[in-house]
C-alpha cells in the first residue's frame, strides 16, 4: 500500500502535540521568538489604528440614513431617553378600595405630559433622505480607501437588489469618488439605465471603455442606451463587437436581431421627417422695406435637421482632403449653435443676409460677412431672376438654376443650401437640404442621383457641425441610392475616423482608393489608421477588419483616366517597393521572434517552419541559417543541418556558430574527421569555447576507434559444420568443410514462411548457397512489420550483408517502397546495434551502395531527405 499510495490515510500515524519538551532548545527558542515578534507587531498596529481614528470618523460623518425611512434620529441622540427608560416608580394600590379612588385618566395625562416634556422631538423628513454622493478620503491610506470604496459599492449592490436604483446610484457615486473602478462605473451605468437616465448611463459606459476598451458589459449597456436613444446603427456596432468577443452571448444576439429589425423599419420613416417652408411675398416700399422674416421649419421630433452642398468645400473641418474627392483646403469653422437664421429681404426672390444674421464664427468662409445683397436696380417685384451675390463682391449665384431632374422649388432650396454652406452657415444650409429632401419625398419624382446628392450634402453639414453619427446615416442612405459614390464614402470615412471607429474608416478609405487612387487624403488616412490598428490589435489586425467591398471597373474613376507618365509610374513603383520592403521587414521580425520563442520552449519542429518562412523573405540572413541548423540538430536531421551551416559560411566565412553546428552535424553523420576539423577552426577563432574543447576530445576518441576498425583484417566467414555421433573405433570419412554439407538443394526451403523457424530455414538455405534472388523472394513475401521478429534470434553480420545485397540486386528495381519499409523497421531488431558495430569494410560498402541507389529513386512515399535520415541509423 505504501508503494501504491504513499499518502493513503491508513498509513498515517497520530503524532502527539508538539510541546517544549518534544522540541530541542534551539527549535523551541526560534518558535517562541517568532510568536513574540508577531504579538508585538499586532499590538503596535492596533495601537496605531486607535491613535488615528480618522477612518472611523470618516465613516460616521458619511453614514447614510436607513433605506426607506422618512424619519430618523440624529446620531448623538438615542431612540429612547433615560428618563423614559427609568421612569419614577409609583406605589401600586393595595386593595380594591384604593383601586376605586385611582383616577386612570389623570394618571395617563400626567405620564403623557412628562414624556412630551422630556423627550426631544424627532426630526421629520417628508422627503426622501439625501445621501451625499462624494466622500472626502484625502486623509486616509490607500488600503483604507480600497476598503471603504468596496464597502460603498456593496451597499450599492444591496440597494440595487432591493430595486432602489436612486440609492444604488448614490452609493456607486460614493465608491467612485473614493477610487474609480470599472465595476463601480459599470454598476452605476446599469442603475442609470433602470432609471432611464440615458445620458448619465452613456457617460459611465464611456468611462469604462476608456479604462478597459474591450469591456463586454460596457459595450452591451452602451448598445442598450443607444437603442433607447434611437441610435440603432452604433448600437448594432457595439453588439457585433460583443459577439466577436463572446459568440455565445445570448443577450447580445437577441438585442442585435431586434436592433437590426428596428434599423430596417426606421429607414423608410426617416424620409418623411420635416415640415414645409412657407415664403410669403410682400410689397416693397421705395426706401424703407419691411420684409417678413423667412423662418426655416422646425425639425420634427426634436431632431436636428442639417445638410451639405454638393460643391467641393464639403469635408471634415479637422481632416481636409485635397484630392479629387473634395475641394481644396479651407478655413475651419466652429459652429457652436443651431439657432434659426432669419433673413431680411424685399420679396420672395430677394434675400438680404446682413451682419445682424450672425454666423456661428462671425465670418464667412472667405473672410467677408455672409451678406447677400438684393438687386436694387430692378425696383421691386419685377426681379424674377433670383440672383444673389456670394462671398466675393463680383460673384453672383443664380438660385433658380436647374439642378438635374429636381423641380424648380427643390432646385432653389438646394442652391440656397449650397450658398449658405459656402458662406459657412452650416446649420441653415442643413435646414435647406432637409426641406429639399422632404419635398423630394412628397413630389413623387424618381431621380436617385439628385436624392443621393442631397443626402451627401446634408452629411457634409453634419460633419462640419460635429454630428458624425447623423453624417454616417446620411452617407449610408446616399450609398444605397448610388453605390460606390466617391463623396459619401469619403465623408463617411471621416465621420468614422472622428468617432475612432478605425476599422470602418479603414474599409471606406480603401474603397475610396479603389474608386479613385489619386485621393491623397485617403492615402494619408490609410497609413495613419494602419499604424493605429497595429498598435490596437497587433499583427492580426487585418483579420478583425470588416470585408472590403470590391469596386466594379465601371465605378473606378482612375481606370478611365489617361495612362500616367513614366515619372509617376516610377514613383509609384518605388513607393510600392518601399512598402513591400517595410512589410517584409515587419513580417520577418515577427517570424524570427516566433521562431526564437519556439526554440526556447523546445518546439523545434514549429521553429523550423518559422525560420523557413524567414528565409523566403530574406534568403541572405546568416543568423536564420544557423538557427535553423540548431533545430535540425535537435530533431536529428544532420544532413539538413550541415547544408544550412554551409550556406551560413558562404555568407559569413568566419561564423563560429556555423562551424560548431556543422561539427555537430558531421558527428551525427559519423564523419569524425570533418567534425574534428570544424571544432579546431572554432577553437582557433576563440580558444575559450569549452563546449568545443569537450566535443573535440570526444570526437578524437571516436576517430581513433573508427580508424582502428577500418585497418583491422576482415573476419573469415563462418561455415556450418555438421556434427554426427560415431563409435570410438570408427573414423569419419566425410569432410566437414565439404560444400555438399551446405548446399541449398539439401535443405528444404519454404519461401512463404509463417513463423520464425520457417523463415530461418529459408534464410539459411539462401545464405549457404549465396542465392540473393532467393533471399529477395523471401523478403518480398515477408511483411516489413514481421521481419524484425523473424530475425531476432539469428541476426548476424552475414545475414545483414545478404539482406542488403538481395535488396540492392533484385528487390530495389521491382519494389523500392518495400525496400524503404524493410529498412525503416530492420534497425529495430534486437541486438541490431551490436551487430552493426561488427560489420567489416565490405559489408559496410554494400550497405552504403544500397542507400545511394535508394536515394536516387524517385518515389511518392519517401524523399531523398528521408533516405538520408534513415541512412544515418545504419552507416
Amino acid at each position: 500500500m505504501k508503494k501504491l499510495d504513499p499518502r493513503n490515510g491508513a498509513l498515517r500515524k497520530e503524532n502527539p502535540v508538539a510541546t517544549a519538551a518534544s522540541l530541542s532548545k534551539d527549535e523551541w527558542s526560534l518558535i517562541f521568538d517568532d510568536l513574540k515578534i508577531w504579538q508585538e507587531e499586532t499590538k503596535k498596529t492596533e495601537t496605531l489604528l486607535k491613535q488615528e481614528p480618522m477612518f472611523d470618523t470618516l465613516v460616521k460623518e458619511n453614514r447614510a440614513p436607513i433605506r426607506g425611512s422618512n424619519c430618523f434620529v440624529p446620531l448623538n441622540q438615542t431612540a429612547v431617553s433615560k428618563e423614559k427608560r427609568n421612569c419614577s416608580k409609583h406605589p401600586l394600590p393595595r386593595d380594591y378600595q384604593e383601586w376605586d379612588k385611582f383616577d386612570v385618566e389623570k394618571e395617563c395625562k400626567r405620564i403623557d405630559e412628562k414624556v412630551v416634556t422630556n423627550d426631544p422631538p424627532a426630526i421629520a423628513n417628508n422627503q426622501r433622505p439625501q445621501i451625499r454622493t462624494k466622500v472626502d478620503a484625502t486623509l486616509i491610506s490607500q488600503q483604507e480607501k480600497l476598503l471603504l470604496a468596496n464597502r460603498e459599492k456593496d451597499k450599492g449592490n444591496e440597494a440595487f437588489k432591493a430595486n432602489d436604483y436612486e440609492e444604488a446610484v448614490a452609493y456607486y457615486s460614493r465608491s467612485i469618488s473614493i477610487i474609480p473602478t470599472v465595476s463601480a462605473y459599470n454598476n452605476r451605468a446599469q442603475a442609470e439605465i433602470n432609471l432611464k437616465h440615458w445620458h448619465n448611463a452613456m457617460s459611465d459606459c464611456q468611462r469604462v471603455l476608456e479604462l478597459d476598451s474591450g469591456n463586454v458589459k460596457a459595450l452591451l449597456r452602451r448598445a442598450n442606451v443607444y437603442n433607447h436613444m434611437g441610435q440603432f446603427q452604433p448600437a448594432a456596432e457595439d453588439l457585433r463587437m460583443v459577439l466577436r468577443k463572446e459568440p455565445q452571448n445570448a443577450a447580445a444576439t437577441q438585442l442585435l436581431s431586434e436592433t437590426e429589425k428596428r434599423i430596417s423599419e426606421c429607414r423608410p420613416e426617416q424620409k418623411s421627417k420635416g415640415k414645409k417652408i412657407l415664403i410669403q411675398e410682400v410689397d416693397e416700399g421705395d426706401d424703407n422695406r419691411n420684409a417678413r422674416p423667412v423662418e426655416p421649419s422646425q425639425p420634427v421630433g426634436g431632431e436636428e435637421s442639417s445638410a451639405a452642398p454638393e460643391r467641393g468645400d464639403m469635408g471634415n473641418a479637422q481632416k481636409k482632403p485635397h484630392g479629387r474627392g473634395d475641394g481644396g483646403p479651407h478655413s475651419e469653422f466652429n459652429n457652436s449653435h443651431h439657432g434659426h437664421w432669419r433673413s431680411r429681404g424685399g420679396s420672395s426672390d430677394k434675400y438680404k443676409v446682413t451682419q445682424e444674421s450672425k454666423v456661428a464664427n462671425g465670418t464667412s468662409k472667405r473672410g467677408s460677412t455672409a451678406s447677400v445683397k438684393a438687386d436694387q436696380s430692378s425696383g421691386g417685384k419685377g426681379n424674377e431672376g433670383g440672383t444673389l451675390s456670394g462671398g466675393n463682391a463680383g460673384e453672383t449665384v443664380n438660385l433658380d438654376a436647374p439642378c438635374g431632374a429636381l423641380p424648380p422649388a427643390l432646385s432653389r432650396l438646394k442652391n440656397e443650401g449650397n450658398l449658405l454652406f459656402k458662406n459657412g452657415q452650416f446649420a441653415d444650409a442643413l435646414e435647406k437640404y432637409s426641406q429639399a429632401i422632404q419635398g423630394y419625398a412628397e413630389s413623387g419624382i424618381d431621380s436617385p442621383e439628385d436624392l443621393c446628392t442631397l443626402y451627401s450634402n446634408r452629411a457634409a453639414c453634419y460633419l462640419k457641425d460635429g454630428n458624425s453619427q447623423e453624417c454616417i446615416q446620411d452617407c449610408t442612405r446616399a450609398l444605397e441610392l448610388q453605390p460606390f459614390s466617391l463623396k459619401p464614402l469619403l465623408r463617411r470615412a471621416m465621420a468614422y475616423d472622428s468617432l475612432e471607429r478605425y476599422r470602418n474608416a479603414y474599409v471606406d478609405y480603401k474603397t475610396v482608393l479603389q474608386i479613385d487612387i489619386s485621393v491623397q487624403a485617403a492615402h494619408d488616412s490609410v497609413n495613419r489608421i494602419t499604424r493605429l490598428l497595429i498598435e490596437q490589435d497587433g499583427t492580426e489586425w487585418r483579420e478583425k477588419l470588416p470585408n472590403i467591398p470590391l469596386v466594379p471597373l465601371s465605378a473606378q474613376q482612375h481606370r478611365r483616366e489617361e495612362t500616367p507618365s513614366e515619372d509617376v509610374l516610377q514613383a509609384r513603383a518605388e513607393k510600392a517597393a518601399m512598402d513591400a520592403e517595410r512589410k517584409a521587414e515587419v513580417r520577418f521580425t515577427v517570424l524570427k521572434k516566433e521562431g526564437n520563442d519556439f526554440v526556447k520552449n523546445g518546439q523545434y519542429q514549429d521553429a523550423l517552419g518559422k525560420y523557413t518562412e524567414c528565409l523566403k523573405l530574406k534568403p541572405e540572413e546568416c543568423a536564420i541559417y544557423t538557427n535553423r541548423a540548431l533545430c535540425y540538430l535537435k530533431v536529428e536531421r544532420f544532413t539538413e543541418a550541415k547544408h544550412d551551416c554551409d550556406a551560413a559560411l558562404k555568407l559569413e566565412p568566419t561564423n563560429k556558430k556555423a562551424f560548431y553546428r556543422r561539427a555537430l552535424a558531421n558527428k551525427g553523420l559519423k564523419d569524425y574527421l570533418a567534425c574534428s576539423s570544424d571544432l579546431q577552426e572554432v577553437l582557433q577563432q576563440d580558444p575559450n569555447v569549452q563546449e568545443a574543447e569537450k566535443e573535440l576530445l570526444e570526437v578524437t576518441v571516436l576517430l581513433r576507434q573508427s580508424l582502428a576498425n577500418s585497418n583491422a583484417s576482415p573476419a573469415k566467414p563462418r561455415k556450418t559444420v555438421p556434427i554426427t555421433e560415431v563409435d570410438g573405433d570408427q573414423e569419419t570419412t566425410g569432410d566437414p568443410n565439404s560444400e555438399n554439407s551446405c548446399r541449398g538443394e539439401d535443405i528444404p526451403t519454404n519461401l512463404q514462411p509463417t513463423d520464425a523457424y520457417e523463415f530461418g530455414q529459408a534464410l539459411n538455405a539462401a545464405r549457404c548457397s549465396g542465392n540473393t534472388a532467393m533471399c529477395a523472394e523471401l523478403l518480398a513475401s515477408t511483411t516489413p512489420e514481421r521481419l524484425p521478429h523473424f530475425l531476432s534470434t539469428q541476426l548476424d553480420g552475414h545475414t545483414i550483408s545478404l539482406i542488403m545485397q538481395a535488396m540492392d540486386s533484385h528487390l530495389l528495381e521491382k519494389n523500392p517502397s518495400l525496400v524503404y519499409q524493410h529498412l525503416n523497421l530492420l534497425h529495430t531488431t534486437d541486438r541490431f546495434s551490436v551487430v552493426l558495430m561488427l560489420l567489416n569494410k565490405d559489408e559496410r560498402r554494400h550497405m552504403t551502395q544500397l542507400f545511394e541507389h535508394l536515394a536516387a529513386v524517385e518515389s511518392a512515399e519517401f524523399t531523398k531527405n528521408d533516405v538520408q535520415n534513415l541512412a544515418n541509423k545504419y552507416i
